[in-house]
């Protein structure tokens, strides 16, 4: 259980230019970090080659999307292969304003989840209730259906952070306290052990995303 290696990521969202992000950048490379974690920075598109080009090494980088295929006709869309091409290791995907302001569907998300592995990424695949779901008492009902159309669209599980993000967390003044974020965890984590394998449950790096103040943290 203790040989997961901790991992924090840090979503920029659409935020920053080139100036305020290399600031950041800056006080990144200078930190103080711990060897035992692995720490992820979340660029927007148009800013992935900057802070790959610019960040330390020892600091991954994640694009925030991408789309099922490798290329086409899809505007304004990003593949795996233009973000492996840009030096970039991981993508977020399935957050939560994919699935509620942009209208992602499990199904899409999945097949996401599904060519962003075999591409070679690294997937933060994320899932949440909203707050409606979680006051008439579907959180796991909810977070098991997302669960699942991430599962069924994962070979290797070591490329896989899962990250529970509760909607209702999100800018909402509401909080999640770390007892209600745990025990998500562990039930996803039965679940796991329940659906996917014993071995996968153990080893699955499962981190918490919401407001600010709650460390984001394995359990």
């Amino acid at each position: 259980m203790s040989s997961r290696k901790f991992f924090v990521g840090g979503n920029w969202k659409m935020n920053g230019d080139k100036k305020s992000l290399g600031d950041l950048i800056t006080t990144l490379n200078t930190a103080s970090l711990n060897d035992e974690t692995e720490v992820v920075c979340g660029a927007p598109t148009v800013y992935l080659d900057f802070a790959r080009s610019n960040l330390d090494a020892r600091i991954g980088v994640a694009a925030q999307n991408c789309y099922k295929v490798a290329k086409g006709a899809f505007t304004g869309e990003i593949s795996p292969v233009m973000i492996k091409d840009c030096g970039v290791e991981w993508v977020i995907l399935g957050h939560s304003e994919r699935r509620h302001v942009f209208g992602e569907s499990d199904e899409l998300i999945g097949q996401k989840v599904a060519h962003a592995l075999e591409s070679g990424l690294g997937v933060i695949a994320c899932i949440g209730e909203k707050l409606e779901e979680r006051e008439a008492g579907t959180t796991e009902e909810v977070v098991y259906a997302q669960t699942q159309a991430i599962a069924d669209n994962v070979k290797d599980w070591s490329k896989v952070v899962l990250a529970y993000e509760p909607v209702w967390a999100i800018g909402t003044g509401k909080t999640a306290s770390p007892e209600q974020a745990q025990e998500v965890h562990e039930k996803l984590r039965e679940w796991m052990r329940a659906n996917v394998s014993e071995a996968v449950a153990d080893s699955v790096r499962i981190i918490y995303g919401g407001q600010a103040g709650l460390p984001k943290r394995f359990c």
